[in-house]
């Protein structure tokens, strides 16, 4: 694996941990795609650093847990901006 490869993983890995980020806001800050940032943080990060990986792994549950909390939020507010217009 390429060492700047390595060096991105750790680093989206850490911000993740310390955020709690989506994989999709992660995507954001580093200016690369959400698809990309859950194969480095689900498969390259496992062999590059397990135990960051374990911790990571643990937001990614919980974030995704919260998913449909988080989308019946923006569906709320969605629908509350077109009936005040």
């Amino acid at each position: 694996m390429n060492g700047n490869v390595e060096k991105r993983c750790v680093e989206v890995g850490k911000y993740i941990r310390d955020t709690g980020a989506t994989v999709r806001q992660a995507g954001i800050v580093f200016g690369i795609s959400k698809s990309t940032v859950h194969i480095d943080v689900t498969k390259r990060l496992y062999e590059v650093d397990r135990d960051l990986f374990e911790q990571v792994e643990k937001v990614l549950q919980g974030n995704k847990a919260e998913r449909h909390i988080r989308g019946g939020n923006a569906t709320k507010e969605k629908y509350s901006k077109s009936k005040n217009n």
